[in-house]
């Protein structure tokens, strides 16, 4: 593992162009304590300025991918004068700023899931670019059983689902088996139990292969067009392609597709 860790909370393995980010607190089924929510965002930033990383694979360590806030930390704040309101602002605005950073990374991001991601966990998965989940894998936002609505999770589930099955999601804290999860688009393939990581591994390869420029560019443009009106949708869209009709990558490619040899 790489020595670019924050303590062992998290994780890295470089190989080929892929890191792997191992969450790695499986006794407490990988909740995002303050610390974890920390590392993980300077492993991100490291990343954004990592040009020999062509594609991440997010996965985690023990039987859960991640059971979301830990909630013992959280009610320890309880006991600070404001009842915890400036931690709990702070802990929250800290998860956000993570969850925000996975789509502005140049590199796609794949979350690899074996067992349960639950609450910011499953946010944690829909934020991701890409999801690759173990048969026995589940999801839910159960914090409506709790007293804790899942308003943070709320806005990645809403961008991977439809309203309605969204919002079942977090009115019913049911849980969503793979394939289910699948159906309803917030993971892209169902694989055999304990084989997820290594399924997200070789998609991250094939990504890998590919041109950096164009990946960048593409990542980067559904993002933005994501939040436009369709015709201000489109014309972004057009530019982007004007710009990537310029680059050397597409150039080389369509004259080797055109001459019918393999692009490089």
């Amino acid at each position: 593992m790489s020595d670019t860790m924050t303590d062992t909370l998290l994780l890295r393995d470089d190989r080929d162009g892929v890191a792997t980010l191992i969450l790695n607190r499986p006794r407490a089924r990988n909740a995002l304590s303050h610390a974890m929510l920390t590392a993980l965002s300077e492993e991100f930033s490291r990343l954004s300025r990592d040009g020999s990383v062509r594609a991440v694979v997010l996965a985690a360590e023990g039987p859960a991918f991640c059971a979301g806030h830990d909630l013992k930390e959280m009610t320890a704040y309880r006991a600070e004068s404001d009842r915890g309101a400036a931690r709990f602002k702070d802990l929250f605005n800290l998860c956000s700023s993570v969850m925000m950073a996975i789509p502005a990374l140049p590199q796609p991001v794949i979350a690899a899931v074996e067992g349960i991601a639950t609450a910011a966990g499953c946010q944690l998965v829909a934020s991701c670019d890409l999801a690759v989940a173990g048969g026995d894998a589940r999801f839910a936002t159960p914090g409506v059983q709790i007293g804790l609505f899942c308003s943070t999770p709320m806005v990645a589930l809403s961008r991977n689902l439809s309203r309605k099955a969204a919002m079942a999601m977090l009115l019913t804290a049911e849980m969503a088996e793979a394939e289910e999860a699948k159906a309803l688009g917030l993971v892209n393939r169902v694989v055999p139990a304990g084989t997820a990581l290594s399924a997200a591994q070789d998609l991250a390869a094939g990504i890998a292969a590919r041109s950096a420029y164009t990946v960048r560019v593409g990542k980067r443009a559904f993002y933005e067009q994501l939040e436009m009106p369709l015709a201000e949708a489109y014309a972004h869209a057009g530019r982007v392609m004007t710009e990537n009709m310029l680059a050397r990558a597409a150039e080389d490619g369509i004259a080797a597709f055109l001459d019918k040899k393999a692009a490089r």
